[in-house]
């Protein structure tokens, strides 16, 4: 079996969405920092200066105090050392000394630069990292339904968690290298060409080599570490896919067909990286061959030459010259090797930049106008007008459905799994927008109403409703904002609203019974609770958000005959002053609706009350019949079970 919706998963169609360059679009986060980054910057030039001087001070020990050479130097040219013939061995230790407090004052800078650097650097990249997990968060959510649809988990947490933190890295790291590597270049370079001009050229005749072929790496690279990522996504997709299924698999006992699926795409995610590191490790041995050329022809250049001076041939460089030489040599190439290293980080940091700005480059397809309304109340009156709806890619779900709901009507939705039953009522609070036709309440265009303001005054309590890791009181506060700030604060001051509302949806008496009460950690999805008890707590969540609109979606088909009972009572008492649509599987659950609509195949084929259908002997007598059927079937055989049962 292959894996469907491969591209999605990857999310390899998101990357068309970036605005401008991905990397260009992570310095515009960078922004508010620039003063911290400016002297972090600067801080970190003072950190490579300072280390250029201990070459410098053993140059001149050599030459000045060991061997006695009359030539000033760097550091008498720069006004840092007296110039002029030592003589003497106390002329020599004063000398020394004088280069000790230097030496000194060097390192005591380069401790205090370097700490500041770091720190602004790395405390930068930690606040650039804040603000784009954050936004990129909050605009994940206010993307529409379809783009959920079309884009599996596993995907979305990759770029959260992965994508961003390897941009942190990258800032971290890379950043404070490029710097590095300008700084200790530039200033290598320019005590070099002091020393020996002609040694010089030899030193840094492999840099721009090093640069052209760090571009062709990078060319190289790109497309390979591009599938890298999307190959890393498909594998946290699937992995995300069989944890979350796990009872699933469990049951079924697919064990070794799930291993043999992680074990494909971990193969897969393997294969490719195994081959860029090789090409990878080639690019930096050729960069160690070449740094090794140029070291062998400045020993053997600059030996000859010292070796073969004499009186009237001075030599291209003096002896502690000479010694300097390859101490800088060392700290040049290290960064200049690096660079092979930063390309390659660099092109990772494209690559997980691309799928996070192309995320953020997503435009929800449900949008509000320009000048939305904002309602002071809403009365519930909802009327479907000529409504045509389809996902996208798929055949039309609903057709030409109009519908006039007066407010404080019930709606019976009925039919069978796939007509359009859940469909209609998500239209209305705009989690799709339709295709044509019109969805009004109170007589206004839903589509001119503030987005929030209008699903304020509508709640859903879904077939499998969707609880979150924490306390039964969170969830059920979840219903309104000021409760839930207060759950989240661990005050009791609304505790009132939130058992008030549990017992309106029947759920105050197994809450209670619980280890800690409304204070019960209920794990993920709710997974300590049966789904019944599930559902009742969805439902106090819903009833505590006090809707003019309220949706059941097959609200009670977890649910035992007596519970249903109650939370069937419960509804009545609720929704007599509200508009409410109830999806019923069991359509004892919408006997006593205003109205029962039936769906076919996204059409409506019947709509009166139950009654009425009954009466008219049609498609939902058929489906009446046979549930009653079904259920005195059911009453007949369970007599029958066994103890052991």
């Amino acid at each position: 079996m292959t894996d469907q919706n491969t591209d999605n998963g990857g999310f390899s169609d998101i990357r068309q969405h970036v605005d401008g360059h991905p990397m260009t679009s992570l310095l515009g986060y960078a922004r508010p920092y620039w003063l911290r980054l400016l002297l972090g910057v600067l801080a970190a030039i003072g950190t490579r200066g300072a280390r250029l001087v201990p070459p410098i001070i053993i140059a001149t020990t050599i030459d000045r105090v060991v061997l006695g050479s009359d030539d000033p130097g760097l550091l008498s040219d720069l006004g840092l050392f007296t110039a002029g013939e030592i003589t003497g061995t106390a002329a020599r230790i004063a000398v020394l000394e004088q280069l000790v407090v230097i030496a000194a004052l060097a390192y005591l800078i380069r401790s205090i630069t370097r700490f500041g650097s770091r720190y602004l650097l790395q405390s930068s990249a930690q606040k650039i990292q804040r603000d784009l997990r954050n936004d990129t968060y909050d605009h994940l959510q206010h993307l529409s339904m379809d783009f959920f649809a079309s884009h599996q988990t596993g995907g979305m947490l990759s770029i959260l968690n992965s994508d961003i933190n390897r941009l942190e890295q990258f800032l971290n790291t890379e950043f404070r290298q490029l710097i590095r590597v300008v700084a200790t270049v530039s200033g290598i370079a320019v005590v070099l060409w002091y020393y020996a001009p002609t040694l010089a050229l030899i030193a840094l005749a492999p840099v721009p080599l090093i640069g052209i072929a760090s571009a062709g790496f990078l060319q190289w690279i790109e497309p390979r570490y591009k599938s890298i990522r999307e190959t890393v996504s498909r594998l946290n997709t699937r992995l995300e896919n069989n944890l979350g299924g796990v009872a699933v698999v469990k049951v079924f006992n697919r064990y070794a067909f799930e291993r043999d699926r992680v074990a494909e795409q971990s193969r897969s995610y393997h294969d490719e990286q195994v081959a860029a590191l090789r090409i990878r490790r080639a690019f930096f041995a050729g960069l160690r061959l070449l740094t090794g050329i140029v070291f062998v022809l400045v020993l053997l250049i600059g030996g000859r030459s010292i070796i073969t001076a004499s009186t009237s041939e001075q030599a291209v460089i003096s002896t502690g010259a000479f010694a300097a030489f390859f101490l800088y040599l060392r700290r040049l190439y290290s960064p200049m090797r690096r660079i092979g290293r930063s390309a390659n980080k660099y092109q990772l940091a494209k690559s997980s930049a691309e799928r996070v700005f192309g995320l953020l480059g997503q435009t929800p397809t449900v949008t509000e106008p320009a000048n939305p309304v904002i309602p002071d109340n809403i009365d519930g009156q909802v009327t479907f007008e000529n409504v045509h709806f389809s996902y996208t890619d798929r055949e039309s779900v609903l057709t030409d459905i109009s519908i006039d709901v007066p407010p404080g009507t019930t709606v019976g939705l009925a039919g069978a799994t796939g007509a359009g039953k859940s469909t209609l009522v998500k239209l209305v609070s705009r989690l799709h927008d339709v295709d044509s036709g019109t969805i009004r309440i109170d007589g206004r265009d839903i589509r001119e109403y503030d987005l929030q303001a209008l699903r304020d005054e509508i709640a859903v309590v879904e077939q499998n409703p969707y609880l979150f890791s924490g306390t039964v009181a969170e969830n059920i506060a979840y219903g309104d904002s000021d409760v839930l700030e207060s759950e989240r604060q661990g005050s009791s001051s609304h505790r009132d609203a939130v058992v008030e509302a549990a017992k309106a949806a029947a759920a105050d008496e197994f809450v209670s019974a619980l280890p800690s009460g409304y204070d019960t950690q209920i794990g993920e999805r709710g997974i300590k609770l049966s789904g019944g008890q599930r559902q009742r707590v969805a439902i106090a969540r819903a009833l505590l958000n006090d809707p003019s609109i309220i949706v059941f979606d097959e609200a009670t088909s977890d649910v035992d005959t007596e519970t249903e009972e109650q939370i069937k009572q419960s509804i009545d008492r609720l929704i007599a002053d509200r508009t409410a649509f109830v999806i019923a599987h069991r359509l004892s659950t919408i006997r006593d609706a205003d109205r029962v609509i039936v769906l076919d195949d996204g059409e409506i084929i019947e709509s009166g009350t139950h009654e009425t259908l009954i009466e008219e002997f049609g498609a939902y007598a058929a489906l009446w019949d046979a549930q009653v059927e079904a259920n005195t079937a059911d009453d007949r055989s369970r007599p029958v079970t066994t103890e052991s049962e």
